[in-house]
């Protein structure tokens, strides 16, 4: 039976459409102003450059990025008046501005700039002589320096116990407008085409990803990577952080949860996560992907790592964000599974240069936390346009279709969760 304090959390939640107060950011403000920019470093191959986010706690504060385009790279050299479509890159829990993730995107052809969130910089990077690329990726957090001007780390502190009062102390509050901003900045460099855009974080980038995909409509594309909303109910490790907010956690979930946003949000998505990832588990995933009413695909991983490096590896993000910015090949766009008997099929609509080469159905039958159940996998007939399964057994609460073509780029059906309403 469900404690009193529970009582009070969920009674508290339900009240959450009567709060009368504003929304935290001011979007058409926040798109209106290009931030002044100071250039640290521009003789690297990835650039350097502080730029001004919103005040903290009444200051004036600096955000530290890094910037480059496949002309800074040497990849591509610059021609008169050419513009790069821009990709904004959010780091997650624990992580800064990453160089290496930057200079991968210079190298498929995009303009890249990635922030720091938490008010600090992480060294200047070392390059290969040879082939330009940064050398490894800055994981060490002791060598991380505290800007002058920083704004708030990104602490539970200052993620969740902050709510309340004055939002310039919310990380939420300034992670997604330092993220528009650096949008507003990256639209009105002379090498970028301002109408060729797109955005895609990892973990807590994801999380703010979500945010800013459904304040900031410019963006063409959107690819979170793990986060989502709904972090309040399920079984998120982030919903104990803010059941202790008590009363505060209503305001907390309107604020700054994204599901209180993604039905706003008109930018393409793709969702990409794991089976068993305990931050963002499929309960709330599969919520935030239902409440996105505009177009949207899902990437579900069987066993996917959680982190910046995993994070960032899944060829379909490029791929998505190509489809939108240079007129890429489209993933496969899988329709809703029907099941018929023993049977389960999906029509997908195909590129047809990039034909179905694969599908397998993928389920599990075990009760307890999602995170650690046990998935079975089972190989599926693609014919045509058409994906074609046995139906999962009578006791599988979880399962979908993973379809991949003929450059191994995956999609997944929606996920069908027998387990939620």
């Amino acid at each position: 039976m469900p404690s009193l304090h529970h009582f009070h959390f969920f009674a508290g939640l339900l009240l959450t459409s009567s709060i009368t107060a504003a929304s935290p950011w001011n979007v058409d403000a926040l798109k209106a102003q290009t931030p002044s920019v100071t250039w640290l470093r521009r003789d690297q191959p990835v650039h350097s450059l502080l730029y001004e986010g919103l005040p903290f706690q009444g200051h004036p504060t600096d955000v530290f990025a890094f910037y480059a385009t496949p002309a800074t790279i040497g990849a591509e050299p610059a021609s008169p008046g050419e513009r790069f479509p821009a990709v904004v890159l959010i780091h997650g829990g624990g992580g800064t501005a990453f160089a290496e993730w930057v200079y991968l995107w210079a190298k498929r052809g995009y303009a890249a700039i990635a922030m720091d969130l938490a008010g600090s910089r992480p060294p200047d990077p070392l390059f290969d002589p040879e082939t330009r690329a940064p050398k490894g990726h800055q994981s060490d957090a002791n060598l991380r320096i505290r800007l002058e001007r920083g704004g708030p780390n990104h602490g539970h502190v200052e993620k969740f116990d902050s709510i309340g009062g004055d939002r310039d102390d919310d990380w939420p509050y300034h992670a997604a407008a330092n993220v528009i901003r650096a949008h507003n900045l990256v639209r009105s460099f002379p090498d970028v085409d301002p109408e060729r855009t797109a955005v895609t974080g990892i973990s807590w980038g994801g999380y703010t990803t979500c945010l800013v995909a459904s304040l900031d409509d410019r963006f063409r594309a959107a690819v979170p990577v793990y986060g989502c909303g709904f972090l309040h109910e399920g079984e998120s490790v982030q919903k104990p952080s803010i059941e202790k907010l008590g009363e505060r956690a209503a305001l907390w979930v309107k604020d700054y949860d994204p599901g209180s946003v993604l039905s706003q949000c008109r930018v393409p998505i793709l969702f990409i996560n794991g089976t068993h990832d305990v931050h963002y588990p499929l309960d709330s995933y599969l919520k935030s992907y239902r409440i996105v009413p505009g177009e949207k695909q899902m990437r579900i991983q069987l066993k996917m790592a959680h982190g910046h490096q995993p994070g960032w590896a899944p060829q379909e993000i490029g791929l998505f964000i190509d489809s939108k910015c240079r007129g890429g090949i489209p993933l496969p766009v899988p329709g809703e599974p029907a099941t018929s008997g023993a049977t389960v099929r999906v029509r997908v609509t195909v590129a047809p240069e990039a034909p179905l080469k694969s599908a397998q159905l993928c389920y599990t039958t075990d009760g307890g936390p999602r995170s650690q159940r046990n998935w079975v996998a089972i190989p599926a007939k693609v014919n045509g346009n058409e994906v074609i399964a046995d139906a999962p057994p009578p006791e599988a609460n979880i399962w979908y279709l993973e379809i991949t073509d003929v450059r191994d780029a995956m999609v997944s059906t929606p996920v069908t969760n027998r387990e939620m309403p």
